[in-house]
C-alpha cells in the first residue's frame, strides 16, 4: 500500500500492566479531538507488561508535535510509560548495507519505487561493488567501503560518518556480510534491521545452508532481527519456512532461500516503518 497520501500520527507504548490504561489513553487522545484508526494492544503477564499501538487522523487533531509531548510526558510519567511518537508525512532516511548479493536489495528497491516502502534512501554503502550498477540504475548514491579487518574501528566510523551526515534514521543490512561492532550498533539501538538466512535460532552464524542440509533438515526459513552486539540473537520481528526434501542440494537450499529472504525483511522493513513493532526483553510484538 502506498502510504504517501496518509496524514496519522502513530503512538507506541509499553508500560507496568494495570487496569484502565486503554482508557486513560483514548481519554487523552479524545480530549484533543483525535479520531482513532487502529488501536491494538497487548498484555504479557510474565513480563508484568502493557503495550499498545494506537493511530490517528491528524487532520482534525486540536495540537502539534511539541505541545503533544509536553501535553502527554506528565501522564507518561505518572503510569511510567515508555512511548515513542511518528508521524507518517515524516519520511524515516534508510540507509542500507549490502555485499554481493542483489537479491534482498532488488526487492526493497522496487518496494521503495513503487511507494510501498514510506521512507527516503538517501544512500546505499558496500563493501564490494556489486550492487553499485543496481544502485545507481535506481538513482540511489553508492559508497563503496571495503572492510579491512585490521581497520574495522576506522572504517566503521567512516559509515557512521555518512550515516550522520544524512541524517540516517535507521539501517537495513540486506545480507550484508559483515559483523558489527558493539559500539556501532550501539549508536542504532534497534534501528538496525538483519536478515539471517535461517529460521532462528536455529543454525546462527555462517554458512547455515551447508549445516541444515549436512543436518537432514526438512524445512529452512529466514529471519529479519534488530541486530544487537550478541551474533543474530537480536529480537526477531519475521521469519518465514519452506519445505525441502532429501533430495535439495545445498545449491537448491540456497536458490529457495533467497525467496525466503527478500520476502522476510521487505515485511520486516514495512512493519519498522509503518512503527508496528515494539521491541522489549529481546524480543518484539508486532501490531496488526
Amino acid at each position: 500500500m502506498n502510504n504517501t497520501n496518509k496524514n496519522t500520527a502513530t503512538l507506541l507504548i509499553s508500560a507496568p500492566d494495570r487496569k484502565g490504561l486503554v482508557a486513560v489513553i483514548a481519554n487523552f487522545l479524545l480530549q484533543h479531538n483525535a479520531n482513532i484508526l487502529h488501536a491494538d494492544q497487548h498484555q504479557d503477564s510474565q513480563a508484568g507488561l502493557f503495550l499498545m499501538r494506537v493511530e490517528w487522523d491528524l487532520n482534525d487533531f486540536a495540537t502539534n508535535e511539541h505541545d503533544f509531548q509536553a501535553a502527554f510526558s506528565p501522564l507518561a510519567s505518572e503510569y511510567n510509560m515508555s512511548w515513542k511518537l511518528s508521524f507518517s508525512q515524516q519520511k524515516p532516511q534508510m540507509a542500507i548495507m549490502v555485499s554481493q548479493y542483489e537479491h534482498c536489495l532488488a526487492d526493497l528497491l522496487h518496494r521503495y519505487r513503487i511507494g510501498e516502502l514510506a521512507c527516503d534512501i538517501p544512500l546505499i554503502v558496500g563493501n564490494h561493488e556489486n550492487c553499485r550498477a543496481l544502485a545507481e540504475f535506481n538513482g540511489i548514491p553508492f559508497y563503496h567501503i571495503p572492510m579491512i579487518k585490521e581497520k574495522k574501528a576506522e572504517i566503521e566510523a567512516k559509515q557512521l560518518a555518512l550515516f550522520e551526515q544524512h541524517k540516517i534514521d535507521f539501517i537495513v543490512m540486506a545480507r550484508y556480510m559483515q559483523i558489527l561492532s558493539g559500539d556501532f550498533i550501539d549508536k542504532y539501538p534497534n534501528k538496525i534491521i538483519n536478515i539471517h538466512h535461517s529460521f532462528l535460532p536455529a543454525f546462527d552464524g555462517a554458512k547455515p545452508y551447508h549445516r541444515a542440509h549436512a543436518r537432514g533438515v526438512k524445512l529452512i526459513g529466514a529471519t529479519a532481527h534488530y541486530a544487537t552486539s550478541d551474533l543474530d540473537e537480536g529480537p526477531i520481528i519475521e521469519q518465514e519456512v519452506a519445505r525441502i526434501s532429501h533430495r535439495d542440494s545445498v545449491e537448491d537450499l540456497i536458490k529457495k532461500g533467497r525467496d525466503l529472504e527478500k520476502i522476510v525483511l521487505s515485511r520486516a522493513v514495512r512493519w519498522h516503518l509503518d512503527s508496528r513493532v515494539l521491541s522489549y526483553h529481546n524480543r518484539t510484538v508486532v501490531f496488526d
